[in-house]
C-alpha cells in the first residue's frame, strides 16, 4: 500500500504534489519522492528522501524554484527492498519515470531477463523492474510501451508514468490497486484515493482495470486495452475536504471516534421506513435473502471482527448458519459455497486485496454476493451483485472506528431485513429491534463524554508489555476488535480470548500485575463471566471490568469498572467499541506515539 499522485495544469505541479501527498500519507509514510518536468522542458528531475512528506517538502524546498507544471509523487510502505532513498519513489528507468502502488509478483524471473540483456536495476523493488520492463518495450509511442509490457505482469498495480518525450502528459494504468482521477479547470489530476482530489474537485471517476488514461492540462482521455475510447463515469462525493482534516483534534483518530454518531446517523436513518429495515434503495430485494440456505461472511482485520459480530446477530435472528471467514485464508481454502449461498464481504476502502480475492471466489461459484463497503466505486462496489454502503466519510487514521461502527449497523441491518424477508420474527419484533439501532446513535454520543475517565484509567497499560481481552459471546467478538486495536497503535502485545478457554490454557499466561480487560455486558453469560474474571484476578491480574448500567460488583474483583449507559445486551457493541477505542488512543498517546501512522502499517491492503 502507497500514496501515488500525479498533477498536470496550470499551478505550480510541485506544491500540488506535495498537499497531495501529505493527504495521502496514512497509505505509507516510509519514504516520499516526487519527478517532475522542469518547465517544459523534456528534462524529468526527482527528489526524494527517506521519512515523512514533510521531510521531502523540506527538500524540494531546498532544492530551489524550479517551475513545472506536471509531476509525480509517491509515499512509500515498503514492501520490496528496505526503507532507504534509492528503494523510494519515484524510479527512472532510461526514458521511462513511474510511481507504483502494488507488487509484481514475477520481478524476479523479469529482472534475470533483463539482466540477460545487459540491463540491471539499482534499486531492490519490484517497482524499478516494472520500469525497466516499459522502457525495454518503449520505442516512442507510450501506450504500446504501456500494453506490451503489463502483459508481462503478474499481480497488482497502479502505475503513473512519465515518458521523457512527452512533456506535461502522465499516462497511468491499474490492475487491482485503486487509481482515481478528475479534471477541472485548472488541470488533471490523479491519486491512489479520493481525498488527494477533493481540493480541486467533488466529481471523479474510478480509473477501470486495463484501462489506459493520458492526462494533459486540457482533458484526460481514457482507452482499453484493443484501443477503443472509453468515457468514465464520474461519480460524486458528498463530504468537503474540511472531512478529510483534523479539525482542532490532536489526531485524526481522536477525530473519527466523535464522528461516529454522525456517521451511525448517516448509515442508519435512510434505511429505515415505517420503523422498519428498508434496503430496496440500495437495491436489495428481499429474493436475495428467501433463496439462501446458509451466510458466509468475509473480512480482514477489524472488517472481519464486524462480521464476527454480524454472524451473532444474523443466526439468532434467522436461525440459519453463518460462518466468517479471514479473506485472506477463504481462497486457499478449497470453500464449499454453491448457488444458495449467500456472501457477504465486508471492506472499507473497498480495495481489499483479499477480499476481492474472496468475492470473485464466491461469484465464480455461484454464490449471490451483498459487499458492504465505504468507497462508491470501488473494486468491491462494481464487482458485487448487492451493496450497501456504509456512509462514513473519510476515515485517515490507520486505525479503524468509524468505519467499523457504521459496518456494525450495517451488519444489524441486513440480520434485521432478512429476519422479516425470512419471516422468522414479525414485524413488532423487528421494529423493536430498529429502535434499539435507533437509541445507540444516542448511546455512543453519552459515551464520547467518557474520554478523562478513559484516559486516567489508560495510564494503568502505559508501561505494559502484554495484556489480555476476555469475553463471551458478544464480547468475545468485541474483544477481537479491542485486542487488534491497542496492538496496533500502542505496540503492546494484546490477545483476546473467549473467556471460558482460560482454563484450556490461556490462564497460564495471567501473572501479577498483568492487564486483563474484561467485558461482560452479556446478560445471559453475565455469571460466568464474573467467575472468568475472578480466576484472573486470584492469579494476580490487574483488570479493567467494563459492564452494563446499574451493575455493581464487589470492589476486590477490579481496579477500575467502566459501565455503559443503559443498553440492550445486544447493541452493547456499539458501546463498548467506543470504549475500546478510547482505552487503544489514551494507551497510544500516553507511550508517545503517533497514533494515526503506526509503524509497518497502512491504512488499505491492496496487496497480498
Amino acid at each position: 500500500m502507497c500514496g501515488i499522485i500525479g498533477f498536470t495544469g496550470l499551478d505550480d505541479a510541485k506544491e500540488a504534489l506535495i498537499d497531495g501527498l501529505q493527504s495521502l500519507e496514512y497509505r505509507g509514510y516510509d519514504s516520499a519522492g516526487i519527478s517532475f518536468f522542469e518547465g517544459s522542458s523534456d528534462k524529468i528531475d526527482t527528489i526524494k528522501t527517506v521519512g515523512k512528506v514533510s521531510c521531502l517538502a523540506d527538500k524540494v524546498e531546498e532544492e530551489g524554484n524550479m517551475e513545472t507544471t506536471c509531476g509525480i509523487g509517491h509515499t512509500r510502505w515498503a514492501t520490496h527492498g528496505g526503507v532507504t532513498e534509492v528503494n523510494s519513489h519515484p524510479h527512472t528507468a532510461g526514458r521511462v519515470t513511474l510511481i507504483h502502488n502494488g507488487i509484481i509478483e514475477n520481478y524476479g524471473e523479469l529482472a534475470e531477463e533483463l539482466a540477460k540483456e545487459g540491463i540491471k536495476p539499482v534499486s531492490q523493488t519490484d517497482s524499478e523492474i516494472a520500469a525497466m520492463v516499459i522502457n525495454y518495450y518503449y520505442d516512442g509511442n507510450p501506450v504500446e510501451a504501456i500494453k506490451n509490457a503489463t502483459k508481462r505482469f503478474e499481480g497488482a498495480y497502479g502505475f503513473c508514468i512519465m515518458f521523457k518525450e512527452y512533456p506535461g502528459e502522465i499516462y497511468a494504468i491499474r490492475n487491482g490497486s485503486p487509481l482515481v482521477a478528475t479534471h477541472y479547470d485548472g488541470g488533471s489530476v490523479i491519486a491512489s484515493d479520493v481525498v488527494a482530489l477533493i481540493k480541486y474537485s467533488k466529481d471523479y471517476f474510478v480509473l477501470q482495470e486495463q484501462q489506459i488514461a493520458r492526462l494533459t492540462k486540457t482533458d484526460i482521455t481514457i482507452q482499453d486495452m484493443d484501443g477503443r475510447e472509453i468515457d468514465p463515469e464520474y461519480l460524486h462525493v458528498s463530504w468537503d475536504i474540511a472531512a478529510a482534516r483534523k479539525g482542532g483534534y490532536d489526531y485524526f483518530m481522536l477525530k473519527e471516534i466523535h464522528e461516529q454518531p454522525e456517521a451511525l446517523q448517516k448509515t442508519i436513518m435512510p434505511r429505515i421506513k415505517d420503523g422498519m429495515p428498508y434496503l430496496l434503495d440500495d437495491g436489495i430485494d428481499d429474493d436475495v435473502f428467501k433463496n439462501c440456505n446458509r451466510v458466509v461472511i468475509a473480512g480482514c482485520g477489524t472488517a472481519m471482527h464486524a462480521g464476527l459480530v454480524g454472524k451473532n446477530m444474523m443466526e439468532k435472528l434467522t436461525r440459519i448458519p453463518v460462518s466468517v471467514e479471514i479473506a485472506s485464508e477463504y481462497r486457499y481454502a478449497d470453500p464449499i459455497i454453491d448457488d444458495k449461498t449467500l456472501f457477504m464481504c465486508i471492506s472499507q476502502s473497498g480495495e481489499t486485496a483479499d477480499t476481492i480475492a474472496a468475492l470473485r471466489l464466491a461469484k465464480e461459484k455461484g454464490a449471490k454476493t451483498i459487499s458492504v463497503v465505504n468507497v462508491k466505486g470501488s473494486s468491491i462496489a462494481r464487482e458485487s451483485d448487492y451493496v450497501l454502503y456504509t456512509h462514513a466519510g473519510p476515515e485517515i487514521a490507520v486505525a479503524s472506528t468509524k468505519a467499523y461502527s457504521v459496518q456494525l449497523s450495517c451488519m444489524y441491518l441486513l440480520a434485521f431485513r432478512m429476519a422479516a424477508a425470512r419471516k422468522s420474527l414479525v414485524d413488532d419484533e423487528i421494529k423493536e429491534l430498529v429502535k434499539l439501532l435507533k437509541k445507540t446513535i444516542t448511546d455512543v454520543t453519552k459515551l464520547l463524554k467518557y474520554d478523562s475517565q478513559i484516559e486516567n484509567i489508560s495510564t494503568m497499560l502505559h508501561k505494559a508489555s502484554n495484556l489480555f481481552f476476555i469475553g463471551r459471546g458478544l464480547d468475545y467478538a468485541l474483544s477481537c476488535e479491542g485486542s487488534i486495536k491497542l496492538k496496533e497503535i500502542s505496540y503492546i502485545h494484546s490477545e483476546a480470548y473467549a473467556a471460558g478457554e482460560l482454563k484450556h490454557g490461556t490462564i497460564s499466561l495471567i501473572t501479577d500485575n498483568v492487564p486483563v480487560i474484561a467485558l461482560a455486558t452479556q446478560d445471559n453469560v453475565y455469571g460466568k463471566m464474573i467467575s472468568n474474571v475472578q480466576e484472573v484476578r486470584s492469579r494476580g491480574a490487574s483488570v479493567i471490568l467494563i459492564t452494563n448500567a446499574g451493575v455493581s460488583v464487589d470492589p476486590a474483583l477490579c481496579d477500575h469498572q467502566i459501565m455503559l449507559p443503559k443498553m440492550d445486551d445486544r447493541f452493547a457493541p456499539f458501546g463498548a467499541a467506543i470504549i475500546l477505542q478510547y482505552i487503544a488512543y489514551y494507551t497510544a498517546v500516553g507511550r508517545g506515539l503517533n497514533v494515526d501512522q503506526p509503524r509497518n502499517l497502512a491504512k488499505s491492503v491492496t496487496v497480498e
